[in-house]
Parts: C-alpha cells; structure tokens; sequence
C-alpha cells in the first residue's frame, strides 16, 4: 500500500498539467507517444528474454497495450470536453470496474454493479445540472472508456504476475508492459496524429519528459508492483486516493474559481455508488466464508 500511495501523489499533479498546459495544446496521440517511448527507454536496460516465456511476455504486452496505449488514447481526449476536476471525480468507477472484471473472471455475478453505475452517472450529472450537453456526455463516456481499460490492465497485470516465479525480478521484464503500449501508440500517432500541433513551448517539453519518463515510467511500474501486493479490494480503494489529492493539486494551483459546493455534492454521490459497491463485495466475501 505504501508503494500505491507514492505513486498517487506522483500522479496528482498529472491531471492538471496535462489539462492546464497541453489538452487542446499539443496534439494527444503525440503526448502520448512521447510518455510511452521515454517510460519504454527506462526499462529496456533492464530487460532479459530469458528471464520469461514467450506467452508470458505477451501477456504483459496486451496489459500495457490496453492499461496504457488505448487508455491514453481515451484519457487525453477526454480533457478537451471537461476540466480537471470532472475527469477526476468520474474516474472513480474505475474500482467498481476492477471488482467487476475481478468476479467476471472469477465466475461471479456482481450485483451492486448496475446500482453503483447509477448512482456514480447521477453525481456525475449533478456537477454539472446546469450544463449538460452532448460535449459532457461525451466526456463522461470517453472517461469511462479509459477506466475500463486501466482497470483491466491492473486485474490482468496482478493475475499474469501471481502465476510468475516468486523471485521474478519484475523490472527486468516491465520493459515488454511499455512495448505492449508501443504497439497500440505508434499506429494511432501515424494515422491519427497531427504533426502541426508538436510543442512549441520548452514548458511543454519539459512537462512531458516528465510525464514520461517519472510519471509513466516510474509510476506504471510501481503502481503495478505495488498492485500484485494487496489485495483486489484494496486494489480497489487505492485508485480512489488519486481523486482527492488531484483535485486539491489543481483548485489550488490553478483552477481556484471552481464550484467547491457542487463538486462536493456530485463527489459525494459518486463515492456513495462506491460505498454501496463496496457492501455488495462484502456480502460476496461473507457468503464465500
């Protein structure tokens, strides 16, 4: 847990440098290819083929292909519809995808499922009752669309990790989780990039060096490592401890005019649907015991 804790105070401040210096700025598929080549660098050195099958490397390219090139993929796009705090507060559905994906592939059946996705779309709608369109809907989907990916990244990247050697040093193949991610990204840049939106700015060079090579290449790693650590439920409650701290980063640094009140309620009727998913797993678990 404490690995999962430093790296959500690592990401806090992504949000809000993405959405204040470069959403809308620098083209999307370009800032993500940029994190996922500098993170890729960091781990090639460390790589050895032997150390790992050929079905197990492919595994964790499909994680990071999913985790991070096709999230990225939704992430970015999603700051051009909603600001920092909405992208904030609507990803926490991701543990409510996590503990889905988790009993799917276990053969259960979640119940408190559809009741938590109600209750998290109604809060998303009250931060935003007086404005709703079809830009904020789209918003709210693209959002959804990248926590279902980083959800399935984590749940496979535990599962794959659980059936490996004990003593697998998992640096020395954290390399094939970013190629994964390659894969996905550098199609999407060829053909979906835009080449006249590169950065013009050493401010946004310097911002997605970072990203990339701390924020992506340190902070996947030890958020996965850390995840093959605890447990599924406190898997879960770990992604929600982003939310908080990023929107205390960016109402303070640079969104100080933000409606406190009407986050404060939406975001109260989004962890409540986390509350009530939370109860169903822990009736699940009584009954399994």
């Amino acid at each position: 847990m404490p690995m999962l804790i430093f790296v959500t105070l690592m990401w806090a401040f992504s949000f809000s440098l993405i959405g204040v210096y470069l959403a809308g700025q620098v083209d999307a598929w370009f800032s993500v290819l940029m994190r996922v080549a500098l993170a890729t660098l960091i781990f090639l050195p460390f790589l050895k083929l032997s150390q790992i099958k050929a079905k197990v490397a492919l595994q964790l390219m499909i994680c990071g292909a999913v985790q991070l090139g096709i999230m990225y993929g939704f992430y970015y796009q999603s700051f051009l519809y909603l600001s920092v705090p909405e992208v904030l507060l609507f990803t926490v559905m991701t543990p409510i995808y996590i503990t889905l994906l988790n009993d799917l592939l276990d053969r259960r059946l979640n119940v408190g499922f559809i009741i938590s996705a109600l209750l998290a779309v109604f809060g998303a709608i009250t931060i935003r009752y007086q404005g709703i369109d079809e830009g904020f809907l789209k918003g709210l989907l693209i959002v959804q669309g990248a926590n279902m990916c980083f959800a399935a990244g984590q749940v496979t990247y535990k599962r794959t990790m659980a059936k490996q050697r004990i003593d697998l040093a998992q640096r020395t193949v954290f390399a094939w989780f970013f190629i994964g991610a390659l894969v996905v990204v550098i199609p999407c840049y060829l053909l979906l990039g835009n080449p006249d939106k590169l950065p013009t700015t050493a401010l946004q060079w310097s911002i997605l060096t970072y990203l990339g090579l701390v924020a992506s290449g340190i902070g996947y790693f030890a958020w996965n490592k850390g995840a093959t650590q605890v447990s599924i439920g406190t898997l879960a409650v770990a992604n929600n401890l982003l939310i908080p701290a990023g929107i205390l980063v960016n109402v303070i640094f640079w969104n100080r005019e933000a409606d406190i009140v009407r986050l404060t309620i939406g975001g109260g009727i989004i962890l409540l649907a986390l509350l009530v998913n939370d109860k169903f797993n822990h009736k699940i678990q009584q009954a399994k015991t």
